[in-house]
């Protein structure tokens, strides 16, 4: 079968990509996605993300290597298998990152991908409340549901405990006032989640030039001579098939996939190659490399007052709140549970926000088996939960074998900088002086963990190294930048020294953004796909323009 643009991956990305280049009929498209479709009534509930978080159907529930400096703990990785990628599973918080990030961006050689030059793409994707302003779109795909009049009330004490400790309320993180304390805006429309496979596929589905074929497990790209991508090679229902690229291979598999699919398909480091037996097409040692990650840690409090736990584990509990999102689309269900929150200066020497917060009405713990559910604890209880902004580790990702069908190694490779480190115990220290405030001290019972007796330095990293996990923002590891030794796509998406290969998602992040990256995974797409549509239109001119000399010459 015959296309002209291939996208690898219906993720948060892939399903904006199919979109915006089926879009004019022009095009030919075929999007391919590993995972089955996004039918079941929990992709729609904001909540549904508790039963797909171990579900191996809707999940490819990766695990790291053991991370030295997390006591050798296999740290957990959960990425979306199935049409929406990610955006179908996780928690939907809604944040695009500081205006520095993105002009970090820019200052690494990415020519373009300043804050001003990306904000009208995130401008495009979304429908907000606020209408059409300076940082703000009307009508997007994306439904903005900021949750200030319906989150939990022990939130409202968090935001006063906040204002006790001196820190700076925002009133909108994706508006003018980054900084500060505030309750987070999520991707919903109407109390159903808001994805891209939602709002940008499933309405054009029955476009005659897009073609979408789920439960394909894409084996490798395919190369002429010339190192121009022609193709991919696919297993589907047991049988391989073969699909041909007019113009273009575009990869959307995500921080794990994409890396390795070019692994796979002999583009990356060579010694690596060579030690799977991969016949090396293309050199590219940064293929896999500077794979970054938001590392978390959580803080659990009995309450004195009544929090989410008391209305979500009692089973007669789970049925009223179920008959109210049934007939309303409101209450518990239709939001995420990590409600409020914001971006916080660890100390005065730092020029921005380094440390983000989340503040949960309700407390529950990550199951140790992969059997278990996300279920709340038996007690009035809420946490406090941080991450360090921009950590400077780096990791990597990196194929176990020359089979498709197994998982990529990957390595976090986290507290590996000083700079990570004291960050750690910054966060350590933020959430024990806002807890420590008159507001909060009067709803919390005591701290459950880690606990009084952990107040030093030293305990916090332990505490830290023993229990943090990942908050699943993994990018970076196809990175764009100028240079082919330390990257491995321009500033235009494509991969240094090929044709016809593109990537699009979160790895192509230069350095990880500032909160959670679904948002800016979209706006990289959204601009992905206008670049792809101006080299399509240029390629058309030129062929058009070109003499008839050279075009006999061609011939």
């Amino acid at each position: 079968m015959n296309y002209d643009y291939i996208i690898v991956g219906a993720g948060s990305a892939g399903c904006i990509l199919a979109n915006r280049l089926s879009a004019s009929g022009e095009h030919s498209v075929l999007l391919l996605e590993a995972g089955g479709k996004d039918s079941s009534f929990w992709f729609k509930i904001p909540v549904g993300f508790t039963k797909t978080y171990y579900n191996e159907t809707y999940n490819w529930m990766y695990y790291s290597e053991p991370e030295k400096e997390l006591e050798n703990r296999s740290i957990y990785c959960p990425r979306g298998k199935v049409q929406g990628g990610s955006g179908s599973i996780n928690a939907m918080i809604y944040v695009r990152g500081q205006p520095h990030d993105f002009d970090d961006w820019a200052a690494a050689g990415n020519k373009g991908w300043a804050f001003r030059d990306v904000l009208p793409y995130f401008r495009k994707l979304e429908t907000h409340p606020l209408g059409n302003t300076k940082y703000h779109g009307a009508d997007g795909p994306i439904g903005i549901s900021p949750m200030k009049d319906a989150v939990h009330p022990i939130c409202h004490v968090f935001l006063k405990g906040c204002d006790q400790a001196g820190y700076k309320r925002s009133d909108d993180f994706n508006g003018a006032q980054f900084e500060g304390a505030g309750i987070y805006d999520v991707n919903t429309r109407n109390g159903q989640r808001s994805s891209s496979s939602f709002e940008y596929l499933h309405p054009v589905l029955t476009r005659k030039n897009l073609t979408v074929e789920c439960e394909v497990l894409v084996n490798r790209v395919l190369f002429d001579i010339n190192k121009r991508a022609t193709g991919v090679t696919v297993q589907q229902n047991g049988s391989t098939r073969t699909f041909t690229a007019n113009r273009e291979v575009i990869l959307s598999a995500g921080a794990v996939d994409s890396p390795k699919l070019l692994q796979l398909s002999g583009v990356g480091d060579a010694a690596l190659l060579a030690k799977h037996n991969v016949a090396l097409v293309h050199a590219l040692p940064a293929v896999g490399q500077n794979l970054q990650d938001h590392l978390c840690v959580s803080f659990y409090y009995r309450s004195s007052v009544k929090t989410l736990n008391d209305e979500m584990r009692p089973l007669l509990g789970k049925l009223k709140l179920g008959l109210q999102y049934l007939f309303t689309r409101k209450g518990p269900l239709a939001m995420s549970v990590n409600q409020s929150g914001g971006f916080f200066k660890g100390n005065d020497q730092q020029a921005q926000p380094n440390l983000q917060l989340y503040f949960n009405p309700l407390s529950y713990r990550i199951p140790k088996s992969n059997k278990a559910s996300l279920e709340p604890e038996p007690y009035s209880g809420f946490l406090l939960a941080f991450n360090p902004c921009r950590p400077t580790s780096r990791g990597s990702i990196e194929i176990a074998s020359n089979r498709a069908e197994d998982a990529a190694k990957i390595r976090i490779n986290a507290l590996t900088t000083e700079k990570d480190i004291d960050e750690v115990i910054q966060g350590c220290e933020l959430v024990r002086k806002v807890m420590g405030t008159p507001a909060l001290r009067g709803i919390t019972l005591e701290e459950i963990s880690p606990g009084p007796q952990v107040n030093s330095r030293e305990d916090f990293l332990q505490y830290f190294r023993k229990e943090s996990g990942s908050i699943y923002h993994l990018c970076g590891s196809c990175a764009m930048g100028p240079d082919a030794q330390t990257s491995v796509v321009d500033e235009r998406l494509r991969v240094h020294g090929m044709t016809g290969l593109r990537v699009v998602d979160a790895s192509i992040f230069p350095n990880i953004t500032s909160g959670n990256v679904n948002a800016p995974t979209m706006m990289v797409a959204e601009k992905g796909a206008e670049m792809i549509l101006q080299d399509a239109q240029k390629a058309s001119g030129a062929a058009r323009n070109k003499p008839a000399s050279a075009a006999l010459a061609a011939h």
